[in-house]
């Protein structure tokens, strides 16, 4: 039970303090959709990370951070541009985006449980709570910026397509510049 809680506390605690994770979650909604496209959406995140996560952490496929972490930057780049070249009606990509990132996401997910320390003797479980405890930390982020999205778009349509362009910029501008920090000004 101790070993379920430390690491459940510590997969919330990574989402709310990885601003990255963050804006790649709110640019994955920004574009707003019924509650099934939204849920398909954090379900392909979930089930990808999922993977990579567990593949890194039993020590099957473990990219360096070096190259993971600009990826994640560029996930973000990606989402964000994304948005702003979406049209009304047009293909949303959002689910496949979403899954093929998630395994990038999953193998930073990794690097910081790595990084926390594993108890041999109880590998599964704190894999499991870590990833549980991601899901919580996403799950409540949808439960928060999803609902305010969709309050905006019915309430002020011209204000919401204002806070897509304004928030996917920001995502966007948010990735670029991790990028640069993580490829250019990482230390060696």
């Amino acid at each position: 039970l101790a070993v379920i809680t430390t690491f459940v506390r510590q997969g919330i605690h990574h989402i709310f303090i990885g601003p990255d994770h963050i804006l790649f979650i709110v640019g994955l909604l920004l574009l707003g959709g019924s509650a099934l496209r939204l849920f398909k959406i954090v379900t392909a995140f979930t089930l990808a990370h999922s993977v990579t996560l567990a593949l890194a952490t039993l020590g099957v496929v473990t990219p360096p951070a070096r190259l993971v972490e600009p990826a994640v930057a560029l996930s973000i780049v990606a989402v964000g541009i994304s948005n702003l070249r979406a049209r009304p009606g047009g293909p949303d990509a959002r689910t496949w985006t979403a899954l093929g990132f998630g395994f990038i996401h999953g193998f930073g997910f990794a690097n910081v449980l790595r990084d926390f320390g594993l108890p041999r003797e109880a590998l599964g479980i704190s894999l499991f709570a870590f990833n549980g405890g991601v899901e919580v930390g996403q799950a409540c982020i949808v439960a928060v910026v999803a609902p305010l999205l969709a309050l905006l778009r019915a309430r002020a349509p011209a204000q919401s397509r204002r806070v897509v362009l304004a928030g996917s910029g920001i995502v966007t501008m948010a990735g670029a510049w991790w990028f640069v920090e993580r490829t250019f000004l990482a230390p060696s």
